[in-house]
């Protein structure tokens, strides 16, 4: 499975998360995808139809955007899919061959309620909505991280996808903790033989791990370690750190900060009792 494959099931997942939360938002719901580059048709195609499971419960407005430039061809495609399977009327799809992306949501009166969007590294910051999947450049995390939390998506979390020599950066921003964790969640529930393998943008010493429900925690050993070295910390800490600045989740770090304790790697206050959010934990040398 390619890179555009895992990141197009992906988006389908972050689409099945997202949407039976949002579909009755008061003002309607919208989802964006849109590039300065071009659009992957596939990808396109896969989040009509994934929106379409959820035609029978729309009593809102749903519209579906796809703004990029050279996607003329992509009309016809996806009105033979939306013809396939028999979208409602309330369901409204619109295809625009590039043009300025805030003032396309605005026309399309997508703009008024919540907002489903992916989109490339060029335009992320150019728009608002609630929930964003980032398809970017390899080692741009850094910068798209502040671009997202610049437009109050304040929860991120960014991976690297990795197949042979092909990169690409897959970054998540969100206002929502349920929301993060649910991407996360998904981030690891992929097909574990892909092909495909992930780094975290932040390990220092860029491993690869395999996709799996029971990720490598050398990684996040790592960079809790880290961590830990401008002070003590609560597991409270320490599993919110994880979950926003790793690729790993809140229940990985709880494993993890086990395995520390176990190893004499670090010191839990109080010694003994269950490991609760309120432990601090401290580097074995402080």
């Amino acid at each position: 499975m390619s890179i555009r494959a895992v990141t197009r099931e992906l988006l389908v997942r972050c689409i099945d998360t997202w949407a039976p939360g949002n579909l009755h938002a008061p003002h309607g719901a919208a989802f964006l995808y849109a590039s300065a580059r071009g659009l992957d048709h596939d990808a396109a195609e896969a989040a009509v139809r994934a929106f379409g499971e959820f035609g029978d419960r729309l009593r809102r407005p749903l519209t579906l955007l796809f703004v990029a430039p050279g996607i003329a061809s992509l009309s016809s495609r996806l009105a033979d899919v939306q013809r396939e399977i028999g979208t409602p009327a309330e369901m409204a799809v619109h295809v625009v061959p590039g043009g300025n992306v805030p003032a396309v949501v605005k026309a399309a009166g997508a703009g008024g309620g919540t907002l489903l969007a992916m989109v490339d590294d060029s335009i992320a910051k150019t728009f608002k909505a609630a929930v964003v999947l980032l398809v970017g450049a390899s080692g741009t995390w850094p910068t798209q991280r502040q671009e997202l939390r610049a437009a109050g998506l304040d929860l991120t979390a960014g991976v690297e996808l990795v197949d042979g020599a092909d990169e690409q950066l897959i970054g998540f921003g969100t206002r929502s903790a349920k929301s993060l964790e649910s991407f996360k969640g998904e981030l690891w529930a992929l097909d574990e033989y892909a092909g495909v393998r992930y780094r975290d943008p932040r390990d220092p010493e860029g491993h690869l791990m395999d996709i799996s429900l029971d990720p490598n925690p050398g990684a996040l050993r790592r960079e809790l370690l880290q961590h830990l070295t401008a002070g003590p910390l609560t597991v409270t800490d320490l599993k919110r750190y994880a979950l926003t600045d790793t690729v790993y989740r809140a229940a990985d770090a709880q494993k993890v900060i086990a395995a520390l304790l176990h190893a004499g790697a670090v010191h839990r206050t109080p010694e003994t009792g269950r490991l609760g959010g309120d432990v601090l934990i401290s580097l074995a040398s402080t």
